[in-house]
């Protein structure tokens, strides 16, 4: 699947990777935390991951792994459920806790929860689910910063419940069968989450806010040339939301 992954994105653009996984870490559990920019992301995120030996594991919404024919492969390849909000929310944490701590495959989760509906695609919010599942399970968290993905497909529907919900997205298209647009996918240096402890109040809001920073700082120097908004206009994609992390914005 990564192979096949890697050549569609080549396909659809030219990948470009900076920063990497220090070698202490290789074998063993962490996670990746990353922005959302577009539904084609997680496929660059994957290539990159590939670029570098990774084999990565998404936490993803319930509906996609439930979806005919890409369900089962996204099953079978060991990717995690995550049900927001239902009732066996708390167990899902529990588990992917458990499996984040015994893994030897890193797991990526996207903190937003979302595509970011910020008009200048800047970082939300977003939760603190991914600072919780670090803590608890007490592994170090690689922020992954990236740009250009949200220029190869159009974002479509704010949910994805089944392959009725993917077939219009992949109906759009690559923005343009001559220009390519140039992904950019930057590994950070690990956050520092050594002053937070699991379950002690405040501490995964804390911890939160310094993924998301750094995140955001691997940000800026890829999209140095569109600092405020995006030059790819996608039509979309709600701009209803705020970015407390974007340069400037303050909290």
């Amino acid at each position: 699947m990564l192979a096949l992954d890697h050549g569609v994105v080549n396909l659809a653009g030219r990948l470009r990777v900076s920063g990497g996984v220090p070698r202490s870490l290789r074998g063993k559990p962490f996670l990746m935390a990353a922005n959302h920019i577009g539904v084609f992301d997680a496929f660059v995120l994957m290539a990159a991951c590939r670029r570098l030996g990774l084999a990565p594991r998404f936490m993803l919404a319930g509906g996609l792994l439930d979806a005919p024919v890409v369900g089962p492969a996204l099953r079978a390849s060991g990717h995690l459920r995550v049900d927001r909000g239902s009732a066996s929310a708390v167990a899902q944490f529990a588990q992917a806790a458990e499996a984040l701590r015994t893994s030897t495959a890193p797991i990526i989760v996207y903190p937003e929860g979302r595509i970011s509906h910020d008009p200048g695609l800047w970082p939300e919010r977003g939760k603190t689910g991914a600072s919780r599942l670090a803590l608890s399970a007490g592994v170090p968290v690689i922020p992954v910063s990236q740009w250009g993905a949200h220029e190869a497909v159009y974002w479509g529907t704010e949910t994805v419940n089944g392959l009725a919900d993917i077939l219009p997205l992949a109906r759009s298209g690559l923005t343009s069968p001559v220009r390519r647009p140039t992904f950019r996918v930057h590994f950070g240096d690990p956050v520092d989450l050594s002053p937070f402890e699991a379950g002690r109040p405040g501490d995964a809001v804390k911890a939160h806010a310094a993924i998301m920073r750094a995140i955001t700082d691997g940000l800026v120097p890829l999209r140095a040339d569109e600092p405020d908004v995006p030059r790819f206009v996608d039509p979309t994609r709600p701009t209803d939301g705020h970015s407390p992390w974007r340069p400037g914005a303050g909290s």
